[in-house]
């Protein structure tokens, strides 16, 4: 599957990105105003990356940064 980690099954997750028109009141302004939403994804950090599985074969694996950082992935 696209945009997922093969290790933790990380994928993508949804949000929304707001758009503000105004001074903040802390600055002596009225205020900020929402004037536009729309929604947006957040994607994995994904890196193809060769593993070694332990066996001596290696493979091609897109996995996330975390995973890598971790040591749940031992590179070839």
């Amino acid at each position: 599957m696209a945009r997922v980690c093969e290790i933790c099954g990380k994928g993508p997750s949804a949000g929304q990105h707001i758009v503000r028109k105004g001074s903040p009141k802390y600055k002596g302004g009225i205020g900020l105003h929402t004037t536009g939403i729309s929604k947006r994804r957040f994607l994995p950090n994904l890196q193809t990356v060769r593993v070694s599985d332990g066996k001596g074969n290696v493979c091609r694996k897109r996995v996330c940064t975390r995973c890598i950082k971790s040591g749940k992935v031992v590179k070839a």
